[in-house]
């Protein structure tokens, strides 16, 4: 299915020509249907001449109902731009056309309606209205002259409607979803139904979603989906669809405006700088306004950088993406004020004098679509999938300048900096206090930032940096003690030649050997301290265990100490230690046995 909105002056027959194309009535409410005047959003549907299905929501063309019509013209890819014949160019046509060039719309049909009035004028007001779209995505748009009500041109206009829709970008129907509500109800048995245009990616019965709503979050299931009345288990794109929601959800809680996503897959923000596309300058504009996007209108508030950029600041958090297209208006108003374009959905703070000069030259140098280079210089380092959520074009392939750490990007000069500043501070450290044990990670994370913090490991490994025990040192200095060097290697002889003969406290001392100096030589696998200051070579446990495991099992406290040649003082924290390691079992107060091998 492909969706056509209609656009056009009140009264110049969009309703009429959507009835004689589908034989539907567009116009859903009495009150419109007694009138003669179509106030909110209709829809109709058939099927033309190659066998391809349309879809048409039918909008309000009274400058009252402006909003309503937004909210129809918003989601949709083309345009039936109407305009009668009889009467030509009018007021809410130049307001129509303003919507159609701030959404960006650049596919369409012009339609002369009600040529059977008169047919003399067809070719002069097709020229005004060729006139009136220079600039805008329909300048070139085919025409077509009908009268809806003796059906004359319907079938030429079914069949360029056909050409017209051969020249649509196919969406992607693996994309992420963000269908725009554009309306709610309820059905007795079923639920909460709710509608909207596909416009990407596929919906699936039993899907799961998040709705975004008037200051509601809520995870939703969908428990059935319609097309053109039609139950379907899968939906892909372009197509009108009804969403059946489980349970949970009432209809009243569910307005136009709100949407609904895939789940993880969108930024939901409430600030971001903006393009000018069309209309009036920033400067010359109000600091209040209304924001339409999708079928949403959000009220916002303008910060002018110059004429073309500026930040919006939201009422609410919307889903959105860079290259959206958003419409402004004034409070009230009952036309189209500008026509803005997403550049940044994470924009950053502004807080110093000359901050909003500096941020329009940066957006000046940025476009719609994203470039992945400039966000990742702008962060230093950012994961692919924000910027794919953010929907940043072209990211199959790493930029120039740019550094792929597992899902991270990170800018090379950001990434240079974090080694030099890593190597200069561990290097700093290692001087002023060679027993450090090097530099915690702590201090690493204050020195690098968050996303530094997050990719330490490739710093510390890019800057040929070693990290051990949560801290980063100097390759090759994992054993080197400093002016503690000598008296440590004095403690090794001795225990060489008696490994359980452990030093007394007053011979540590004696050698200059404090709490850090044993630390250190601990850290770097030179000494084993155990409780009670007691300080043995590193593999004495494992030589007690060889003269253990020769005793009668099991053995007491005093038999490994006269086995070991040692001291109780040692005898004891030497088999708690290795209780601890599970190589002895303490059976009662007095006996202990070997419970594993050491080789």
């Amino acid at each position: 299915m492909f969706v056509v909105a209609t656009a056009g002056h009140v009264d110049h027959g969009k309703s009429t020509l959507v009835r004689a194309l589908t034989g539907m009535e567009p116009d859903r409410w009495a009150e419109e249907r007694r009138r003669g005047l179509t106030i909110d959003l209709g829809f109709a549907w058939t099927r033309l001449p190659s066998g391809r299905d349309v879809a048409f929501v039918d909008v309000p063309g009274h400058e009252r109902f402006l909003g309503n019509m937004l909210a129809g013209l918003g989601p949709v890819p083309v345009v039936c731009f109407v305009v009668a014949a009889d009467e030509g160019w009018q007021a809410q046509s130049s307001d129509h056309r303003d919507a159609i060039a701030a959404l960006g719309i650049k596919h369409g049909v012009v339609v002369l309606t009600r040529s059977d009035r008169a047919p003399e004028r067809a070719e002069e007001v097709l020229a005004q209205v060729r006139a009136e779209l220079a600039g805008t995505g329909l300048h070139d748009a085919p025409a077509v002259t009908v009268s809806a009500l003796a059906g004359t041109g319907l079938d030429d206009l079914r069949r360029v409607l056909d050409r017209t829709m051969d020249a649509v970008p196919p969406p992607n129907p693996a994309a992420r979803v963000r269908l725009w509500i554009d309306r709610s109800f309820s059905i007795s048995g079923a639920g909460t139904v709710v509608t909207g245009t596909l416009t990407a990616g596929t919906l699936t019965q039993e899907d799961r979603l998040r709705m975004y709503g008037h200051g509601d979050v809520r995870t939703v299931s969908v428990r059935a989906l319609h097309s053109q009345n039609h139950a379907v288990t899968s939906l892909g794109p372009t197509n009108r669809v009804a969403v059946n929601l489980r349970s949970g959800v009432p209809a009243d809680a569910v307005h136009r405006g709100d949407v609904l996503l895939s789940e993880g897959s969108w930024p939901v923000v409430d600030t971001i700088d903006v393009r000018r596309t069309m209309g009036t300058p920033f400067g010359d504009v109000p600091r209040e306004l209304i924001a339409h996007i999708g079928t949403a209108a959000v009220s916002c508030r303008l910060r002018s950088f110059d004429g073309d950029h500026a930040r919006l600041s939201l009422d609410r958090q919307l889903p959105l993406e860079l290259g959206d297209r958003l419409v402004l208006r004034t409070t009230g108003s009952r036309s189209v004020l500008a026509g803005v374009q997403v550049l940044d959905v994470d924009p950053p703070a502004l807080k110093r004098r000359g901050d909003s000069t500096k941020r329009a030259q940066s957006l000046a140098a940025m476009c719609p679509e994203g470039d992945a280079l400039t966000e990742v210089a702008r962060r230093g380092a950012v994961r692919v999938g924000q910027l794919r959520r953010m929907g940043v074009a072209s990211l199959g392939k790493v930029p120039d300048q740019a550094l792929a750490f597992g899902d991270w990007w990170v800018h090379r000069p950001v990434f240079d900096t974090w080694q030099r500043r890593l190597r200069d501070s561990v290097q700093e450290l290692a001087t002023k206090d060679p027993l450090s044990a090097g530099l915690s990670r702590g201090a690493a994370r204050e020195l690098l930032g968050p996303e530094g913090d997050a990719l330490l490991d490739a710093v510390v490994r890019e800057a040929g940096l070693e990290y051990d025990g949560g801290f980063i040192r100097l390759p090759g200095t994992r054993n080197d003690l400093g002016p503690a060097e000598a008296a440590v290697s004095e403690v090794e002889r001795g225990l060489r030649a008696e490994p359980f003969a452990a030093p007394e406290a007053y011979d540590l001392k004696s050698l200059g050997l404090g709490d850090r100096e044993l630390a250190a030589a601990e850290r770097s696998g030179r000494l084993l301290r155990l409780a009670g200051g007691v300080v043995l070579l590193p593999q004495a446990p494992a030589m007690a265990m060889r003269e253990l495991a020769c005793l009668p099992q099991p053995f007491t406290t005093s038999e490994a100490r006269q086995t070991l040649a040692t001291t109780r003082r040692v005898a004891v924290p030497l088999l708690e230690h290795l209780d601890a390691l599970g190589w002895t079992r303490r059976l009662d107060s007095g006996h202990r046995a070997v419970v594993g091998t050491v080789k």
